[in-house]
């Protein structure tokens, strides 16, 4: 399965549109078959999906999105879990053991609404280990 993860330094993004690259990973039989990193293509409604599964992309993972995004993502048969906090290394690791576990987005609805990449702040709660 191929799985992409926002990506922000060595960090999970909090609002995925606005990460800087993704992380994609390969993962098959609890194992890390590949893994590189790719720029975010722009925060444009219905882009970084279609980039995505382009990249033939199962999974997104991010800190949050907002219903439309998620909406977007399913369009196109790509899962999305959101919630998710920490190093890639360790949500990597935690993929691979079928470990992670999603909860509510990170960011409040509407939080990355008309901003792409350039934006200095989103209205999530400020969780240590994202750096937006």
């Amino acid at each position: 399965m191929r799985i992409a993860i926002s990506t922000d330094g060595d960090f999970v993004s909090a609002h995925f549109g606005r990460c800087p690259s993704f992380t994609l990973v390969d993962i098959e039989n609890n194992k890390v078959l590949k893994r590189s990193e790719v720029a975010n293509p722009g925060h444009q409604p219905g882009s970084i999906p279609k980039f995505l599964h382009s990249k033939g992309v199962e999974c997104i993972i991010a800190g949050g999105m907002g219903m439309r995004a998620t909406s977007f993502f399913t369009e196109y048969g790509i899962k999305t879990l959101v919630g998710i906090s920490g190093k890639i290394d360790e949500v990597i690791e935690a993929l691979k053991k079928d470990e992670l576990k999603g909860g509510p987005s990170l960011c409040s609805p509407g939080s990355g609404k008309g901003y792409g990449l350039e934006k200095e702040e989103c209205d999530h709660s400020g969780d240590e280990g994202h750096k937006d």
